[in-house]
């Protein structure tokens, strides 16, 4: 799968989402899910028809999260096989208090691991890590920020912000043990994207400057040390969006072509990146639909 999105209609002056969900494969296909909620209902049990449901895409694009809309429990789909899987016990469902929309869901580049971040008041609940491969469910600081997962699915990268005004960085496995904890240096924090790679210390981030080609640099949890930067030669009209790395240790850079200034999204481009030098190459490109009301990525 390359994309899946939902079509934008207006109410009266307002747009709004409508239709189904539709995936649109790489040969250029486009599939409709109506079985995926595109309202969210509320913590009171209310429909909600000026937003979207969550929907999240795992990084290998073959496996999706939705809310099922006839029982309204989250479930992962193969979109290659069609098999249809709920999650466990109660990660299948909303929490009481909350609705739909205070759920953020992540996807392990397999599909494997779910993560469930509950955005709840105070973040008291904690964040839920649910392995699918046995059923176990590890718990993660509910106040920290998904960041993404390393490649092997096996470790997680969180953000928080401190009352000091600083970020710090951890990394903790899908058992809910703390790997790495670290406050990490301006450079790191007021960038992005950022990755984590298998070794579940190097973090790649890309640095965006005022002028010029943006920048990839990478940063050690464990030593605290920041490597040189090398220049990611995409056009001026494009924009780093996403980076992940791969087993192999490469990174694979997802870039959007931006349609003039201010304007929409019309293209999207993955290339996979030497991080010692940033030279890229590329592994698909393709347009956007016109104005969607929203549309996810792999790894989104």
């Amino acid at each position: 799968m390359r994309y899946a999105s939902l079509d934008r209609c207006a109410k009266g002056d307002t747009p709004v989402p409508c239709g189904v969900w539709e995936l649109t494969l790489r040969s250029g296909k486009i599939v409709k899910f109506p079985d995926a909620t595109v309202f969210p209902r509320t913590a009171s049990g209310k429909v909600d028809k000026e937003s979207s449901a969550p929907f999240a895409i795992s990084g290998d694009g073959t496996q999706i999260v939705y809310f099922r809309k006839s029982d309204r429990k989250l479930v992962r789909k193969d979109v290659i096989s069609g098999k249809v899987r709920s999650l466990p016990g109660g990660t299948s469902k909303v929490p009481k208090g909350l609705g739909m929309l205070d759920l953020e869901i992540t996807l392990s580049s397999d599909g494997d691991v779910v993560v469930i971040d509950y955005l709840d008041s105070g973040d008291k609940k904690p964040t839920l890590a649910v392995d699918l491969r046995g059923g176990q469910v590890g718990k993660l600081p509910g106040a920290d920020t998904v960041q993404g997962f390393s490649p092997d699915g096996r470790r997680i990268l969180l953000s928080r912000f401190t009352g000091d005004n600083t970020t710090e960085f951890a990394v903790y496995d899908t058992d809910g043990e703390e790997a790495e904890r670290r406050e990490v240096p301006q450079v790191v924090s007021n960038n992005s994207p950022v990755a984590l790679a298998d070794d579940g210390v190097t973090v790649g981030v890309v640095i965006k400057p005022s002028s010029g080609k943006p920048r990839l640099r990478q940063y050690d949890l464990s030593t605290d040390a920041v490597s040189p930067a090398v220049d990611l030669p995409i056009r001026s009209d494009n924009m780093a969006y996403q980076i992940f790395w791969d087993e192999s240790g490469k990174l694979t850079l997802w870039h959007l072509t931006v349609r003039g200034e201010g304007g929409g999204i019309v293209r999207a481009t993955a290339s996979t990146v030497n991080p010692s030098t940033g030279d890229l190459k590329k592994i698909d490109s393709f347009k956007v639909r016109t104005d969607p009301w929203i549309w996810w990525l792999p790894g989104e």
